[in-house]
């Protein structure tokens, strides 16, 4: 559905905190959504709800930068819900289309690491936090249609540092810190056989976080989805996704771990529904499992799975 589409472009899940924390703004394979890459010729609302579980680690070998400090390895739990809302703007017939959206997130988070005590001894420490996360908005979404099955989507998407933040805790509702995400969407239909191609790119540009003198290097990331469509409104595909750092972060801490630079790659299954409505109304739900395959400095899960509603109306 056209709406779910323009959602694609905005809903790109944060995450918790290679990257400060280890993970940055988007979890690998959440980002991409069916038709990304259509923004709808009508004016409409979408209202999306999304749920978004992760539970994973870095080896107890490696150096891990958290709270302003290095971890000897970390473990992370990391629950968000994402409140969505976005305005497909009445621009009349024609290749261009528009939008915009804001996302309220909620972020329950678990952080437990090791680290090193003033007498090098190592001490197991663990935190938790409950709070409002940083507000993420898409001010701009240009849809372009090339034909009837092949569409695309340009947005610029910004979270701000609304969250609270403490440096000298490792669990936080907020990275304290803007980040810029330009980021295109692609979609193309093959209504002879059924098939769908949802494809997701962009890279993060970080402020630097004044609290702990820590900057992020970009982020490339970009996210592939493939679905066979049935006729009762169900699809099921694969998603295929990856975010590689471009370049060292920077700072105190990322200097002495050289950098951090990080990547990771996830791969798994995702099953929609799709339901007409009264009134040019619709519900689309989709549920998805997306496990690291590989991992260098990123939090390594097995257990990412995503849940999203979606309301057009």
């Amino acid at each position: 559905m056209a709406a779910c589409a323009v959602l694609a472009a905005t809903l790109a899940p944060g995450a918790a905190r290679a990257t400060e924390g280890a993970l940055g703004r988007q979890i690998t394979g959440t980002n991409v959504q069916p038709n990304a890459g259509i923004v709808s010729p009508e004016p409409i609302w979408a209202v999306n709800l999304s749920q978004i579980y992760l539970d994973g680690s870095i080896g107890g070998s490696r150096e891990v930068p958290v709270a302003g400090k290095t971890s000897l390895g970390l473990d992370a739990k990391v629950a968000f819900t994402l409140a969505t809302v976005l305005k497909t703007w009445d621009t009349g017939p024609g290749r261009w289309n528009f939008a915009s959206s804001f996302t309220v997130p909620y972020v329950w988070t678990k952080v437990t690491s090791t680290l090193t005590g003033a007498q090098g001894r190592n001490a197991s420490q663990s935190d938790t936090a409950s709070n409002l996360f940083d507000l993420y908005f898409s001010p701009i979404i240009a849809g372009y249609h090339f034909s009837e099955t092949s569409h695309m989507a340009l947005s610029l998407n910004i979270w701000a540092p609304t969250g609270q933040y403490n440096a000298n805790d490792m669990a936080n509702p907020s990275l304290n810190n803007w980040t810029f995400i330009p980021q295109v969407a692609y979609t193309r239909i093959f209504p002879e056989s059924g098939f769908q191609i949802d494809t997701v790119a962009g890279v993060q540009f970080y402020t630097r976080n004044s609290a702990t003198d820590y900057r992020n290097a970009p982020l490339f990331s970009m996210d592939v989805m493939g679905r066979k469509m049935f006729s009762n409104g169900v699809s099921a595909g694969l998603i295929l996704g990856t975010i590689q750092q471009l370049g060292n972060d920077k700072g105190p801490t990322a200097d002495r771990l050289n950098g951090f630079k990080g990547r990771d790659w996830a791969l798994g299954p995702i099953v929609t529904y799709d339901r007409k409505l009264a009134d040019k109304r619709s519900l689309s739900l989709g549920l998805r499992w997306v496990p690291t395959i590989s991992s260098k400095n990123r939090l390594d899960s097995n257990s990412t799975v995503m849940a999203t509603a979606t309301l057009v109306f």
